[in-house]
């Protein structure tokens, strides 16, 4: 049984130290690849720009021949003390390419305690460390390394992720970076248990801090003029369900096809449109990588003129595409951040989820949870989520909701921050928010 993980705040007299922060930001050049690492290295640093702290800077490692995204970043204020580059590691190499890694970030500690500091003579860095959110960390790293784990698909889907040799010796080594770090960031309480459970890590090493929706994730997004015309521009009915995030194995959209083919069999619940029809936001790009599989899919499920496909959208469209949906709806068999959830959340819209990851933690009164693989349950919750007394009372409880105390990413910021400081080698004690008690591992 899982234990209560409690939350505990850095003490108020005792801020966290400033820190020069070796951090890996691949992951910001190749965002179509890795968007959830992407968004969350984007978010966090503009929250350390906004809210700078003296001494404090950031030498960020680059992959060569890319542009460069902290030119903007330092225009909004981040201080960046220098950059190293290395050399992409190309496809073929596959698990092969965590090692190639490993020796190239090695070689990009050095020297950074020298580059030029951008702070004053008075501010000094406390120390150097290391921060990954796509796993990679230097071999034999001489500065503490802070590694946040966004991602545990790999090790809850073995048979998808890790069906190959090379594959299962990747994640194997993955998961003894992560193990061994001085301290690993988890998003929720749930996935610090499954973190301890599955990669073995320690629980005093553990640091629990929670993501945050983005600023356009807010009520005013939901303006009718706004709705009108977004819904004008990409053709879309006058309601709908709304699905964002990334279309791959950790989705469970076969049953969200199934739970769409079986409400097509039911009578209409009233004078409402039906049945409903279901926005993949993002399911259109200009590879055109997801669009034809997706819509091979739903074809074969007979419900391809229920699912609309629409490009990428902006942060301030995608947050209105939300608002104006009767719903949000996140199938999952595997998620580590909730980050859908919480937007949609942020905007005052319901969620209809999987019982995976934090989503029931997250979604709590505000929308319903279903067991993952079950189209049966999922299509009477999309059906009570479309219409009448229980969507109106899901509907108050999420306008409730988005109406309250508002978690940012500054708040992000200051968490990781006193993670930084309790990473540090010194003789403060340790302020880091665990909230992970004291549990004997597990074999």
């Amino acid at each position: 049984m899982m234990r209560e993980l409690v939350g505990v705040e850095p003490p108020a007299e005792a801020p966290p130290s400033p820190a020069r922060v070796v951090i890996d930001l691949r992951p910001l050049q190749e965002a179509d690849r890795t968007p959830i690492t992407a968004a969350y290295l984007r978010n966090l640093l503009s929250a350390f720009a906004a809210d700078p702290l003296p001494g404090e800077s950031f030498v960020p490692v680059l992959r060569l021949l890319r542009p460069d995204p902290t030119r903007e970043l330092e225009r909004e204020g981040l201080p960046v003390a220098g950059r190293r580059r290395v050399l992409p590691t190309t496809r073929f190499l596959r698990s092969a390419g965590l090692t190639v890694d490993a020796f190239q970030l090695r070689s990009a500690e050095i020297g950074v305690d020298r580059d030029h500091d951008p702070g004053r003579d008075e501010h000094r860095a406390a120390g150097v460390l290391y921060h990954t959110a796509g796993g990679a960390v230097p071999l034999g790293s001489g500065v503490p390394v802070v590694a946040t784990l966004l991602d545990l698909a790999p090790w809850e889907l073995p048979t998808i992720y890790a069906a190959s040799p090379a594959a299962r010796f990747g994640h194997r080594l993955r998961a003894r970076i992560l193990r061994d770090a001085t301290r690993l960031i988890v998003c929720s309480a749930v996935t610090a248990e499954s973190a301890r459970r599955l990669l073995h890590a320690r629980s005093d090493r553990i640091a629990v801090v929670p993501l945050a929706a983005g600023n356009a994730f807010v009520p005013a997004a939901g303006r009718a003029e706004r709705i009108a015309g977004l819904r004008a521009r990409l053709e879309l009915p006058p309601r709908y369900f709304v699905f964002t995030g990334r279309y791959d194995a950790r989705k469970d959209l076969g049953t969200l096809f199934r739970a769409l083919a079986a409400l097509r069999e039911e009578a209409a619940p009233g004078a409402v449109p039906w049945p409903p029809v279901v926005v993949l936001a993002g399911a259109l790009d200009e590879l055109d990588t997801d669009g034809p599989a997706l819509t091979r899919a739903a074809a074969r499920h007979g419900v391809e003129d229920l699912v609309r496909l629409v490009p990428h959208l902006s942060s301030e469209d995608l947050a209105t595409l939300e608002a104006g949906s009767a719903a949000a709806v996140f199938p999952a068999i595997s998620e580590g951040t909730g980050l859908a959830a919480i937007e949609a959340l942020a905007v005052g819209v319901p969620v209809v989820a999987s019982r995976v990851g934090p989503l029931p933690e997250l979604v709590g009164p505000a929308g319903i949870i279903v067991e993952p693989r079950h189209p049966e349950r999922l299509a009477a919750a999309l059906r009570a989520a479309w219409s009448g007394h229980i969507h109106d009372q899901l509907r108050r409880a999420a306008r409730q909701r988005a109406k309250g105390p508002r978690r940012t990413w500054i708040d992000v910021a200051r968490e990781t921050r006193a993670v930084y400081a309790s990473a540090l080698p010194g003789p403060a004690p340790d302020r880091t928010p665990d909230r992970t008690p004291d549990t004997p591992d597990e074999e």
